[in-house]
């Protein structure tokens, strides 16, 4: 293999090109994180034929200019992608692949670039949308933990401190509680002044929008325990390029490196060597037309195609445990209310995200509804929503939304969480639906499900300080008194009707 480092425009790539005279195809991966953490990635895709080129992003390690996040990447990666072109190295093809923020880059070649700058194909895992995609939920709540974490570590600075926000949680476990929330970098002590800005973007699904407008042909992966999910899942499911390929295990946001407690040895695949059989196939047009892809059955140690959970092999699931099948028969067993058709939001005192406890005693903090233990095993395939009729005796009130698995030995495991904000007059109740995004999961027999509906969801995500006020800038936090009608409470799975038939999944992504 051959190596070497090139600059376009200021921005600082490495090279690294197969044995052989060539020319090649490319792989084009722009970064935030360093392109020497690439490296290994770089060697192989290299030996496997293609010439790879790793570029630090704008104002980042070794590349200059201002680093702003989501504001460059269109333009530099399409002035690095007409220099890859016109090098004797390569064959006019190339690949632009990345995950997180690099997936951002990717597709914003994909889907903005011109058509001299346009990728031939894109591989875009556990992807970053935009700064308001990230930022906040599709309701608006602000991500509070993650998008701390990613600023402390990456923001207004030219290289990394991936350890930074643990170190001050270490130093004062209330970090995240102090107010303002825009006040982190005093207490993180440095300058961060890209932090506020941050929460001013609340325009999102920009790339969303242009992915049905796609040219070229789409691997996304993802993990069913990532936060960037549904971004991944919903991209698949809008790109309008000539295939779509979709890959989703039971993994967190670094893949097969963070497996979750529901993966099993069939879960153990090799991303990388994928995405090179799939680049292959896809840069000679030996892609089956269409959507098609492999998620992962947590729970249950196999692959179902991807778009199972979404005909008419499912059974749906209502009233937290009530089974209308195929064949029209309802299998139900009612939920219990253990307490808190009226509880208090307490923003001194929240429902926290890292903590799967239930307090025994005092007043309610949530409602807690509970089924009866499952009397058969189901696996559960598709989109979550919970429907309820509530009021809050605050104008503005975050409402969340919390799956939980308890196994006959008392273990608990969260299954999906939503959260969503409401803005109506005090005390008005109304009917409002909550969605927990989507899962795989095979539920076993025995047991039960736990639904818990809160006000708060601390410290994933910030606190709504009931007032009116802006989360992110209030100074002043108020409780709020919450009631819930029992008998409102809808919990909608998807149940597969019969086992599921198990698929391959590089047959899947390579068909």
């Amino acid at each position: 293999m051959t190596s070497f480092r090139a600059t376009v425009g200021g921005l600082v790539a490495d090279v690294r090109l197969p044995d052989g005279p060539g020319p090649f195809p490319a792989v084009l991966v722009r970064t935030p994180y360093d392109r020497a953490r690439h490296r290994a990635e770089a060697r192989g895709w290299a030996r496997r034929g293609f010439a790879a080129v790793v570029q630090d992003v704008r104002g980042r390690f070794a590349s200059a200019g201002e680093w702003r996040p989501y504001e460059n990447e269109a333009a530099d990666g399409a002035a690095t992608a007409r220099w890859i072109r016109r090098q004797p190295w390569n064959d006019g093809r190339y690949v632009a692949a990345g995950g997180s923020y690099g997936a951002h880059c990717a597709l914003v070649l994909a889907l903005e670039a011109d058509r001299e700058a346009r990728p031939d194909a894109v591989v875009a895992a556990v992807p970053a949308l935009g700064a308001a995609e990230t930022a906040r939920e599709p309701s608006g709540v602000e991500r509070l933990l993650s998008r701390a974490g990613w600023w402390a570590a990456h923001g207004d600075r030219r290289d990394s401190d991936e350890g930074a926000l643990g170190r001050a949680l270490a130093a004062d476990p209330g970090l995240l509680a102090h107010l303002p929330v825009t006040g982190l970098p005093d207490r993180l002590g440095r300058s961060l002044p890209s932090w506020t800005g941050l929460w001013r973007h609340r325009e999102r699904g920009r790339l969303a929008a242009r992915a049905a407008a796609a040219r070229v042909p789409l691997l996304a992966v993802g993990g069913h325990h990532d936060h960037f999910a549904e971004d991944a899942f919903d991209l698949w499911r809008a790109w309008g390029g000539p295939s779509a390929r979709l890959l989703l295990g039971p993994w967190g946001h670094g893949l097969t490196s963070m497996p979750g407690p529901d993966a099993g040895p069939a879960h153990r695949v090799n991303p990388g060597e994928l995405y090179v059989r799939w680049a292959r196939r896809a840069l000679t047009g030996g892609l089956a037309p269409g959507r098609h892809g492999a998620l992962a059955l947590g729970g249950g140690d196999l692959w179902l195609p991807a778009g199972a959970g979404t005909g008419a092999d499912v059974d749906t699931c209502v009233g937290t445990g009530t089974c209308v099948g195929t064949d029209g028969e309802p299998r139900s067993y009612e939920p219990e209310l253990l307490h808190g058709s009226v509880f208090t939001a307490d923003p001194d005192r929240p429902v926290r995200s890292d903590d799967l406890a239930v307090p025994a005693r005092g007043r309610p903090d949530r409602c807690l509804l509970t089924t009866p233990p499952l009397p058969h095993t189901s696996d559960a395939v598709g989109p979550v929503r919970v429907r309820l009729r509530a009021a809050a005796d605050t104008p503005s009130a975050d409402w969340a939304a919390r799956l939980v698995a308890l196994a006959p030995d008392g273990t608990a495991e969260r299954l999906a969480v939503g959260v969503v904000r409401r803005e109506r007059p005090a005390g008005r109740a109304g009917e409002f639906t909550i969605g927990l995004g989507r899962i795989a999961r095979r539920l076993r027999a025995g047991v039960r499900l736990r639904l818990e509906i809160a006000g708060h969801h601390f410290p994933a995500h910030a606190r709504n300080p009931h007032t009116g006020d802006d989360p992110v800038t209030a100074a002043r936090l108020l409780p709020s008194e919450r009631r819930v009608a029992p008998g409102s409470v809808t919990l909608t799975l998807h149940v597969l009707a019969s086992r599921p038939t198990p698929t391959d999944p590089a047959k899947e992504i390579l068909r």
